[in-house]
């Protein structure tokens, strides 16, 4: 596992894929980790650590944490 304390865009991009491929992301390929900034680092991190910590979420969760991922790309 990466060391996620360091504030890379390599660890930006795999927090994004575990993110997209946990959470079985229809629109996966529309949500490109190059889509998300450093400057964001700190909630995707927290974002991906909720992600990371669930096994299973209900169709709410999975719309939630999409919306919040959504928020987090860079314009």
């Amino acid at each position: 596992m990466s060391n996620l304390q360091a504030q890379t865009q390599e660890n930006v991009e795999f927090m994004i894929e575990v993110i997209k491929t946990k959470l079985k992301m229809a629109s996966a390929a529309a949500m490109q980790a190059s889509h998300f900034n450093i400057d964001q680092y700190e909630d995707i991190k927290d974002l991906y650590e909720v992600v990371a910590s669930k096994d299973k979420f209900s169709i709410s969760e999975v719309e939630a944490l999409v919306s919040e991922l959504g928020k987090l790309r860079s314009k």
